[in-house]
């Protein structure tokens, strides 16, 4: 099995394989807490304008995303794990925009190489790669999207680099990993009084690791990209 690292929108455009899209903070971590509490899918939109002309459409009961870290006019939520981790989305179906996570996946979606999609973070990290290694894919493509797609940003870049380890055998040190985090740039925002759309909680729950036992798989319905649960 080969196994290629990428970062950002550019590299999106040219997955092949089986594609892990990686948004730590926060997108797939929230998607992952919005499964956890009952969501049965979630439809994935690159352009906030976009989710929104689909969501009034009728597609999707909950609209959830970000422009600028910040919850758009006209979305019931905004993309962070600790905002949604107290919602119950039983039975519900979601829409989701952000300006990283989603935008790879659509990228990766349309890239005409890409098999198979999973969205990743820490918080599924063993369950993903579980899922990876019962596919038994030749070739797998891990993409850090970074911050808005275009800046590399440590925690999307080191959950790459754990889920290779973990694809490849190896055991590697959350706590190690953590540390690492915690001093990375865009982990300060989330510290910062003057960005309150950026919740402390947020960073503590993207950094459980493998907290669910759950893969989240993208598939093609009605043309769209579409996320549901996958238990390996």
């Amino acid at each position: 099995m080969e196994i290629r690292l990428g970062s950002l929108v550019r590299d999106a455009r040219e997955a092949a394989g089986t594609v892990i899209v990686i948004d730590v903070f926060r997108a797939f971590t929230t998607a992952a807490i919005a499964f956890d509490n009952g969501a049965t899918d979630i439809t994935l939109v690159a352009e906030a304008e976009d989710a929104l002309a689909l969501h009034r459409s009728g597609v999707g009961d909950v609209l959830i995303g970000e422009v600028g870290g910040k919850r758009p006019e006209g979305f019931d939520y905004g993309n962070s794990p600790y905002e949604i981790s107290g919602v119950d989305l039983t039975g519900k179906s979601l829409v989701q925009s952000t300006r990283a996570g989603t935008v790879g996946v659509a990228a990766a979606f349309e890239s005409p190489d890409t098999d198979t999609i999973y969205l990743g973070s820490f918080a599924v990290a063993e369950a993903t790669v579980k899922a990876v290694l019962g596919d038994a894919p030749d070739l797998v493509t891990i993409l850090a999207m970074g911050d808005q797609g275009v800046v590399r940003a440590d925690e999307d870049e080191q959950c790459g680099i754990y889920l290779r380890n973990l694809l490849e055998g190896r055991s590697p040190d959350p706590e190690a990993v953590h540390s690492l985090i915690m001093t990375g740039g865009a982990t300060q925002k989330f510290f910062d009084d003057g960005q309150p759309q950026f919740h402390p909680q947020d960073v503590e729950l993207a950094l459980q690791f493998s907290k669910y036992d759950f893969a989240m798989r993208v598939s093609r319905e009605n043309g769209r990209p579409v996320a549901r649960v996958h238990r390996p």
